[in-house]
């Protein structure tokens, strides 16, 4: 890819706007496994989130210090990573000659080491990661970076149903009712790979363990689907 037939894209709320980095450095606390992080203080405070937590919450002085256990620290690499570069590994590609989305090129080496997937503590299982950076973008009130992640996991394949499925449930349980467009996002990639999720027995097994309101919205989905073939 060369660079005059792509772009990289770019963000309105990352704070790669800002030239200078001369705030208080604040040290974050990650995960079960207390992992630490380092970040400047108006980097993290382009996010209401940590406006509201370090505002008027420390001296002058004082060392500043967030303790966040319920995060992934592979999750909170990426979201600091977006703040101060504007996206997160592996990046988002804009393809002017074919006018498409793609993620950048990477070696095979790198390739690689780089997994669509992550496990997360809290369900015990593996998820998108995408879509978990979606729903942390979410509690953290960075709009942009929502937009970012959802396009990416929009260019994912060969997902396993489990995980589709798993991360569904993260979707709908992280994300507010009135956000709709990650869990659309799932529900039109069940209905695209209904076949496949058909055969692999996936989805009657999850439906035996009881119903939520992902497969509400899913037969509302599948029964419009059917109505805009026959009416077609």
């Amino acid at each position: 890819m060369t660079a005059t037939s792509a772009t990289t894209v770019t963000t309105d709320d990352s704070s790669l706007l800002n030239n200078t980095l001369t705030s208080a450095i604040v040290t974050l606390v990650i995960g079960s496994e207390q992992r630490l992080f380092a970040a400047h203080e108006d980097v993290l405070c382009v996010s209401p989130f940590f406006h509201n937590a370090l505002r008027g919450n420390f001296m002058e002085d004082a060392p500043r210090r967030i303790a966040l256990p319920d995060e992934e620290p592979e999750i909170f690499s990426s979201v600091l990573e977006y703040l101060y570069k504007g996206d997160y590994y592996p990046r988002l590609i804009h393809n002017k000659r074919r006018n498409s989305w793609e993620l950048e090129s990477a070696s095979d080496e790198a390739r690689d080491s780089v997994e669509s997937t992550v496990y997360h503590h809290a369900i015990e299982g593996d998820i998108l990661k995408d879509t978990v950076i979606y729903c942390t973008a979410e509690k953290y009130g960075l709009e942009e970076l929502k937009r970012v992640a959802l396009r990416k996991q929009g260019l994912q394949s060969g997902i396993q149903c489990s995980t589709i499925l798993a991360s569904a449930r993260y979707a709908y349980a992280n994300t507010p009712d009135s956000d709709s467009k990650l869990r659309a996002h799932y529900l039109a990639l069940i209905i695209r790979s209904r076949s496949t999720f058909k055969r692999s027995g996936t989805m009657q097994l999850e439906m035996y363990n009881g119903g939520t309101q992902l497969f509400f919205d899913l037969f509302v989905a599948l029964c419009n689907h059917v109505d805009d073939i026959s009416a077609s």
